[in-house]
Parts: structure tokens; sequence; C-alpha cells
């Protein structure tokens, strides 16, 4: 079985049991690891088994894959930022985003009328924004916490634009898993995801360890704080409030013309 992930610390941490054998199953693993606009594209051409992608590319590749009910990452309190030198308003700002199909970028779209956005590794948008080649930048995964390091402030928080449309927590990313697996293959990866999940919370120093080879200069602290922000209650078993908020993400999309509402499938979950 094909997995793939993304090189960043909440994500290895997540994976690291069932990568590195200490969830025991019949199931043979091999590894792809790729930021996540390029597992989104890799999703779109059906190549991994069980994926990490965002929310949003879920709509795009729907017809080939299904969500488990594992792995989510949700923000409740924080999420994806937009961050600046010194700009103020960003109506018709050059704004650098870590790719089409991330949630950051479907959310700054339901967020604002008029900007440009220039696709950016997500990793390299900080620099961007330093360097002064773009107004602004989305951040994603860890800039969330450090971009202050860079003199940079804040100016949209998607966290709070969302709770104020909705009153309820983001998902922000899912793993799912090709339709055409037999079921008891897809249902054994998710027992296996989801232990996976619960030996790293209950092993969080010994997962630590390996997740750290993806933290980019995060000191432990930071990384510890970053990890357990997005490896959290949504994650181990996704509630039906997530769903909600899924459902309620791609109304709110479709409303504006940007997609076409998928069906939420999410395996052994009753729809």
């Amino acid at each position: 079985m094909l997995i793939a992930h993304t090189p960043d610390a909440d994500d290895a941490f997540m994976f690291y049991a069932m990568l590195s054998g200490k969830v025991k199953t019949v199931l043979k693993f091999d590894q792809i690891v790729e930021d996540i606009e390029t597992l989104n594209r890799l999703a779109m051409e059906g190549k991994p088994d069980l994926t990490a992608i965002s929310a949003h590319a879920y709509a795009y590749v729907h017809d080939r894959y299904r969500i488990i009910p594992v792995g989510a990452s949700v923000g409740d309190g924080y999420g994806p930022i937009v961050v600046s030198k010194s700009l103020r308003s960003l109506k018709g700002a050059k704004i650098a985003v870590p790719g089409r199909y991330t949630t950051a970028f479907l959310l700054l779209k339901l967020a604002l009328e008029e900007f440009r956005p220039v696709e950016v590794r997500f990793d390299r948008i900080i620099d961007e924004v330093v360097k002064g080649n773009v107004d602004a930048g989305l951040l994603i995964h860890e800039g969330q916490i450090t971009y202050e390091d860079y003199g940079l402030k804040k100016v949209i928080d998607l966290w709070e634009f969302w709770r104020d449309q909705t009153s309820l927590p983001l998902p922000l990313g899912v793993n799912v898993i090709r339709r055409d697996l037999p079921e008891h293959v897809q249902m054994e990866a998710v027992r296996v995801m989801r232990e996976s999940v619960k030996y790293a919370l209950e092993n969080v120093e010994e997962a630590l360890d390996y997740a750290s080879r993806y933290s980019r200069g995060l000191d432990r602290d930071r990384m510890r704080r970053f990890v357990l922000m997005y490896v959290n209650r949504y994650t181990v078993d996704m509630p039906p409030e997530v769903v909600k908020a899924l459902n309620l993400m791609f109304e709110m999309a479709e409303e504006k013309g940007i997609l076409k509402k998928p069906k939420i499938d999410v395996l052994g979950l009753k729809q």
C-alpha cells in the first residue's frame, strides 16, 4: 500500500507508528513524502492508496477517494493566516499562496473579493514576503507560529473568519483512501491509522523524536505546540461537527461559483 504524507511534523507524528512497525498489520507500506499541494495533485492522478490531502482538494478527487474518519487536521482556535510587513488592506494585493487546491486558498477566496494570488511552495512564502516579492503571504503549517520572528504582522486570521461565519471547527486537511481497494483493506488501513495516532498521543516524546526530522528548525517546545495544535480530539475519530463543517465549506464555495459541492463520503460513518 502506497502511503503519502507531508514533510510536516504533525503528519510525521501521526504516521510514525504505522510506518515504523509499531502497529501490527498484514498490510505492507511504501511511503511518499511531499508538500501538501503536490499530494493534492498526486491524488488527482489517483497515485497514492492512502494520502493526506487538503480538505478543499477532496472536491476534485471524491470520485477516486473517500475520506477516512481518522488523521484529519482540524483547527479550533487557530488556522491559516495572511501576513505582511506593513500592508493593512489586501484589496488588489499580490498574495503568495501555498497552492490553488489548499484549504487555506479556498478560505482566502471566501474571505476576500479581490486579490492577486501567486503560487509559492508553502515553506518559501515567508521569504517571499520578507524580500518584498509579494505584498503578503498566506501561511499554513508552522509559519502560523513563527512569522513574528521575521518582523511580519498578521493581517487576516482565517480561523476568525471561519468562526464568525459558522461557529464550527475548521477542517483543513483529511486523509483519504482509494475507493477501488477491497473494503476489508480500507477498514484495516483505518484501524492501523487510528492505532498509529493513538500510539503517538500516548508516546508523545518518542513520536516527536521521529517528527523532529520534519521540524524545519523549530525548537522542541514550538514543535510540540505545533504538532498538538493539529493532532487533537478531532484527529482520532472525526465527529459529526467536522462533517457538518466540511459540508458547509463546500456549500459556501459552490454559492460563490468556486467549485461544485461533492458528496461527503466518510468511511464507516453514516451520512
